[in-house]
């Protein structure tokens, strides 16, 4: 029998002769199922008919699953990231009709089964929480948890509730709702995020049938009068791990708007002092208040929609077929090449790593092999995949054995002559349409391209160390670069397994550029006289990974310092110094620190490990004391940033907001809350309008560099102005 009662949970069968029916969840009107208001419709009409079987004692079981691949996304993410505070109640009313949906669907008096035939993340294993038994197909594919913090939210179907009273309150938060990890069947079954796990999806159904059969009078646990696993925040026990955990997180975000953790926290540690249904009215409220806020706004729209537009080739050239490159050839065999060859060969390409001499070459695929060793120890990658990855690079000293490489990804040191000379050596050994890249994160392009003799066929990808940890990669186009080569070194990085973003030839590209305009203002702070560890933890504050000046010790003075010079050369009449230039000077030719692996910089280290800030800064710069008010410091690191993401997007360096927000997240480390340094000013309190008012209040005190291009304000007088 099927009864087709609305267009989204589209059948109601029944699964055998014998009562027990069938839901199927399967929106027509969208590639995955989410929670949507046709799906909850469809949900209400679902459970009301439900409920009239089982009064007519017409059915005897529920069993769930999904006509997509994907057994459900989750909510509707295209609505939330939309949510202001003024949506509020009617974001409580959906939320609270969906939840009552569910509490009725686990209340019905016979068991309800989750058949879940694919990834079930978010609210989809929201839905499954509700089930009484989950039964998990064992696919590669396939994923089980709540992600809800990594994009600003927490789960508002029921997760935190549910899912404390399932595993307690100490897992819950540590392995489900705090880490966002989305678990293999494996480990989601280890975990008991479900209790079974079958291998074909053709058992799915007869698991969940003998469930059923083997529960007739099945009752969800918190139902049941059972006790929340380990206690309740009442237990001192509890109390005592609590009071550490919410000092974690505090250490972990450092004063950086993150509110999504501590709401989670919050709702999972009140959610065990109350019966389940004033719970989910706790969940409820923490939900709609970080839901309605701009940080998940941005959050989603960074990290999520940002992140799919840039992946799914937004920048890519159209009218190309898909390229996939088979084999390719490594020019230089240090840390940079090594990473290049190890993330080569793990996509599945032959890797022929040249180096100077076979000695040189060998040694980068060692670092491969140490890195393979270390994914096999940690349960990232089988033995057998880290061999057959390993023997897909092949070291080399001989410009023959790079015959008919169809990709060439050059990483020699920053030196112009010296990568002249490579590509000159290996261009008639090579396929004559072998894509040629230069792996360069500051030198041009275009100006590299006249090294060869097919400047069409030449294009930069910056790589970042380490690059088989490091998620982008930075496309540069030369003046010469085709379409078609665009087109093709897009879809390497695609098979690399990284994300492109594509910037123009402009010096320092987009990420290095923007980079040094923080790092100098750093720099200039100290000079200033503003203590050195205000500046780090004004770094941490506003939510970057590290402190600012321990940063410039990592990647070394002289290379932001050498940047700027190649800047200013090019400035022409109008060039302002910017303050903190002098100040890398003088670490670096007078101070003689000029970073930590040469044994010091802003900071003293120990065989390599930093330990404390140097003290000679207070004798070299100005006397300094700490500062009253770290939000001044916070704006101007990050405003110095956000200002030139402004200009490369207004000179078309950079080619949309997507490419700069993915971009700065993923290679500078702006900080996750703000979305990325687009977003950051597209989602200013206040609008665009209060950040331009913002930036010129910093350029009154501090310069011109603060100045708003004129891309951002509104009115032709304010242009004027900019």
């Amino acid at each position: 029998m099927t009864d087709n009662t609305d267009n989204h949970v589209n059948t109601i069968r029944w699964a055998d002769d014998d009562g027990v029916v069938v839901l199927t969840l399967d929106d027509p009107t969208q590639a995955v199922n989410t929670m949507n208001a046709s799906y909850l419709a469809s949900m209400e009409a679902a459970v009301a008919r439900l409920e009239i079987l089982v009064a007519e004692q017409a059915v005897r079981g529920v069993i769930l699953t999904s006509g997509k691949a994907t057994f459900f996304a989750g909510g509707d993410l295209n609505d939330l990231v939309a949510a202001r505070p003024e949506d509020a109640q009617h974001l409580t009313e959906f939320v609270t009709s969906a939840k009552a949906q569910l509490r009725r669907l686990e209340r019905l008096g016979i068991p309800v089964v989750a058949a879940i035939n694919g990834s079930a993340l978010g609210g989809g294993y929201e839905i499954a929480l509700a089930c009484h038994h989950r039964v998990l197909l064992d696919s590669g594919s396939v994923r089980v948890g709540l992600p809800e913090v990594t994009l600003g939210l927490l789960p508002g179907g029921g997760g935190v509730v549910r899912a404390v009273r399932l595993l307690g309150l100490d897992k819950a938060l540590d392995k489900l709702l705090l880490a966002g990890t989305a678990y293999r069947p494996a480990a989601a079954l280890e975990l008991g995020l479900v209790d079974r796990v079958v291998d074909d999806e053709a058992a799915l159904l007869p698991a969940a049938l003998e469930w059923v059969a083997a529960n007739p009078e099945a009752k969800q646990p918190w139902d049941s009068g059972t006790a929340i696993p380990g206690g309740t925040a009442y237990d001192p026990v509890v109390e005592a791990s609590l009071a550490i955990r919410t000092g974690a997180l505090r250490a972990k975000y450092r004063g950086a708007p993150m509110p999504a953790s501590a709401a989670i926290l919050s709702a999972a540690v009140e959610s065990t002092q109350v019966d389940v249904d004033s719970a989910l009215a706790v969940e409820t409220r923490y939900f709609v208040d970080v839901a309605t806020g701009l940080v998940s706004s941005n959050i989603v729209q960074g990290t999520f929609f940002d992140l799919q537009t840039v992946r799914s080739g937004a920048s890519r050239p159209d009218g190309f077929a898909p390229h996939r490159a088979q084999t390719v050839a490594v020019l230089g065999a240090g840390l940079m090449g090594a990473g290049i060859a190890l993330s080569s060969a793990a996509s599945g390409m032959k890797v022929l790593l040249k180096d100077i001499d076979l000695t040189a070459a060998q040694r980068g695929k060692s670092y491969a092999e140490k890195a393979l060793a270390k994914d096999v120890v940690k349960g990232r990658r089988s033995q057998e995949d880290a061999d057959a990855v390993l023997a897909r690079i092949h070291p080399t000293a001989d410009v023959a054995d790079l015959a008919g490489a169809d990709l060439v990804i050059e990483a020699v040191f920053e030196d112009p002559t010296l990568k002249a000379k490579v590509f000159g050596e290996i261009l008639d050994v090579v396929a004559p349409d072998a894509l040629l890249t230069s792996n360069t994160s500051t030198l041009p392009i275009s100006e590299l391209a006249q090294g060869v003799n097919r400047p069409e066929d030449f294009i930069g990808l910056h790589f970042f160390s380490p690059v088989e940890r490091m998620d982008l990669v930075e496309i540069i186009v030369g003046a010469e670069t085709s379409d078609a080569t665009l087109a093709k070194a897009f879809d390497v990085v695609r098979q690399l397994g990284k994300t492109p973003i594509v910037v123009g030839d402009g010096r320092g590209f987009f990420t290095s550029r923007v980079i040094l305009s923080r790092l100098l203002e750093a720099a200039a702070m100290l000079g200033e006289g503003v203590s050195p560890a205000s500046i780090e933890q004004a770094s941490l504050q506003a939510g970057y990974p590290t402190g600012t000046l321990a940063l410039l010790d990592d990647l070394t003075l002289t290379l932001p310092a050498k940047i700027y010079e190649q800047f200013r050369a090019e400035g022409g009449a109008d060039w302002v110094d910017h303050p903190g230039a002098a100040i890398l000077t003088e670490m670096i030719e007078d101070a003689g620190r000029p970073s930590r692996a040469a044994g010091g910089g802003f900071y003293e280290y120990v065989d390599g490990r930093r330990t404390r800030l140097w003290p000679g800064l207070a004798e070299r710069f100005t006397p300094s004391e700490p500062v009253a008010d770290l939000g001044v410091l916070v704006d101007r690191l990050m405003f110095s940033e956000a200002l030139d993401t402004a200009r490369c997007l207004e000179s078309g360096l950079l080619r949309s907001t997507a490419d700069a927000n993915v971009g700065s997240i993923l290679g500078i480390g702006f900080p996750r809350w703000t979305g990325g340094a687009a977003q950051f000013v597209a989602g200013y309190p206040g609008g665009v309008s209060a950040f331009v008012d913002r930036a010129r209040e910093l350029a009154v005190i501090h310069g011109s560099r603060f100045d708003p291009p004129a891309s951002l304000v509104t009115s032709p007088q304010e242009k004027a102005h900019a």
